[in-house]
């Protein structure tokens, strides 16, 4: 299973993303907000791996020190694939990539290094920040998906982030690992 170190975005920023997972949902498509679980929400993974020993961990205090500046600004839409044996695709959100943002998943991807099973994707340099829409998208729906969310402009005001969290898909939980207060 997958270990991670996620961004979670401002309030504003969540409740526009999660209005475009209803809005798919209302057009038939798979989204986000089909996923009923209580940790689902909207994110920007910094790292990820599949397995993360104590030091790596300890290592993620310091990595951290940037993340209020880290402001989630979504841009356009991005389509990752066809991947996979049935060659379904992802739709997502791009993140416009600030420094503090790129100075802060360079951290936290420096901490996690040496851990097993980290993909080059989430490597310094090779990272493509966003947040997730919809799986599991066929390519024939990805034209129709892209219609019904293409319409939202970008916010102005995205504000400060809520915190970085922790997600360990082995034992299927999270954890802050900084948090706004309040």
């Amino acid at each position: 299973m997958v270990q991670s170190v996620e961004l979670l975005p401002s309030p504003t920023v969540e409740a526009w993303v999660r209005d475009q997972w209803r809005a798919l949902v209302e057009a038939g498509l798979s989204s986000l907000a089909n996923h009923q679980g209580e940790t689902n929400r909207p994110h920007v993974t910094l790292a990820v791996a599949q397995s993360v020993d104590a030091d790596a961990e300890a290592r993620l205090d310091d990595a951290l020190a940037l993340w209020p500046q880290a402001v989630v600004r979504l841009g356009g839409l991005v389509v990752f694939g066809p991947q996979g044996r049935d060659g379904r695709c992802v739709l997502a959100r791009l993140v416009v990539p600030s420094q503090s943002l790129l100075a802060l998943q360079e951290r936290v991807a420096a901490a996690w290094r040496h851990a097993e099973g980290v993909p080059w994707t989430t490597r310094t340099g090779a990272w493509t920040p966003h947040v997730t829409l919809a799986m599991r998208l066929t390519p024939e729906q990805v034209g129709q998906a892209v219609a019904v969310v293409g319409r939202w402009r970008p916010l102005d005001e995205p504000g400060p982030p809520t915190g970085v969290r922790r997600w360990d898909g082995d034992a299927r939980r999270e954890w802050w690992l900084a948090r706004s207060p309040g």
